[in-house]
């Protein structure tokens, strides 16, 4: 039964993968259509950067959400596009909250958008334009794509819950909006404290798996993390399970929590975060919040949008398995 739980999880996490992995200049690719790697990393500069549909499910609210990432190929190049004609989603937009600075690589979940219960087959379309390349991909709620923003059911595993402010609201999953609202000058460093808490796996899909087994796992995962192929025998049922691998090639980290601050909106050559990652680790007390403290420091005037990574050990992108990290969205407005 576990093997099984975990077999639907990764599945679903391979047809999402596909939203993005072939999409090319000029094309639309819709949900459904499937791939079996991402398009690897190429040129220090030059290439696309790929809209990424993570998947959908319901909030806490009741309401249903699209969950949305991106994947900048180039290894160096920072590509910031405003919203408009070369970053926009529609219909409805051209602003629906997404990004307007993309940073090398791949970033999960950074925005979502709230869609009604009744949304049925419509579709929205997030379109980019960067490097003279044109990149699309459709945001829809069909069923391959749904998932648990709140519990991996194949582990068990649960989203770190983050606040604020000491008596704050509490935040998990997706980020559904501006979660606060600072005010900074120029050349004064920003306080950016938050609190944190995160209730581990609660049981491993893999216990009942020989011990080459689960070798054999962990090594596949990482040589999918480097763009190769499986090895030989390679089971990808089991994928899911290998602690920092699968679909998504995210690597578990070693802390407890950790809180990654970056840009999502706003020119990030004028903001320098100290320190950009905080660790965190609670001592196998997971029910109290521990505090994060960083800072963000401007040197020019405007409005930025910044965002606060919250990852437990599976990593970025929940190890790939699309569960279970918490992104937070705080707007500053820099005098």
């Amino acid at each position: 039964m576990k093997q099984f739980r975990v077999a639907v999880a990764t599945m679903t996490a391979v047809v999402a993968v596909g939203t993005w992995a072939t999409v090319g200049r000029g094309q639309t690719q819709s949900p459904g259509a499937q791939a079996s790697a991402p398009p690897p990393a190429g040129l220090s500069q030059g290439l696309q950067v790929f809209p990424a549909i993570e998947g959908w499910g319901p909030l806490k609210d009741g309401q249903n959400a699209i969950e949305v990432g991106y994947f900048n190929r180039n290894k160096d190049q920072v590509i910031d596009v405003p919203i408009g004609p070369n970053n926009r989603i529609e219909p409805g937009g051209p602003d629906m909250g997404q990004p307007t600075h993309f940073e090398p690589g791949r970033h999960y979940g950074v925005f979502a958008i709230q869609v009604p219960k009744d949304f049925g087959n419509k579709k929205l379309t997030w379109t980019l334009v960067t490097n003279g390349q044109t990149t699309q991909v459709a945001l829809a709620t069909v069923p391959p794509y749904w998932i648990d923003f709140y519990k991996n059911a194949a582990k068990g595993n649960t989203p770190p819950v983050i606040k604020f402010a000491e008596r704050g609201p509490e935040y998990s999953g997706p980020p559904t909006g501006i979660a606060s609202t600072l005010t900074a000058t120029v050349g004064a460093a920003l306080p950016l404290t938050l609190w944190a808490k995160d209730i581990p796996d609660t049981y491993d899909p893999e216990a009942d798996l020989p011990a080459d087994q689960r070798t054999r796992d962990r090594d596949n995962a990482a040589r999918a993390a480097r763009g190769r192929g499986p090895a030989p025998n390679f089971d990808i049922t089991a994928a899911s399970g290998s602690g920092g691998g699968g679909r998504g090639f995210g690597r578990g980290s070693q802390a407890d929590i950790t809180v990654t601050w970056k840009v999502h909106r706003g020119a990030a050559s004028n903001v320098t975060f100290a320190p950009a990652s905080v660790p965190l680790n609670d001592g196998g007390k997971h029910d109290i919040f521990q505090e994060a403290k960083s800072t963000a420091t401007f040197s020019a005037a405007g409005e930025y949008v910044l965002r606060a990574q919250v990852n437990d050990k599976s990593g970025d992108g929940g190890g790939g398995e699309q569960c279970c990290w918490t992104n937070a969205l705080v707007k500053v407005t820099v005098k």
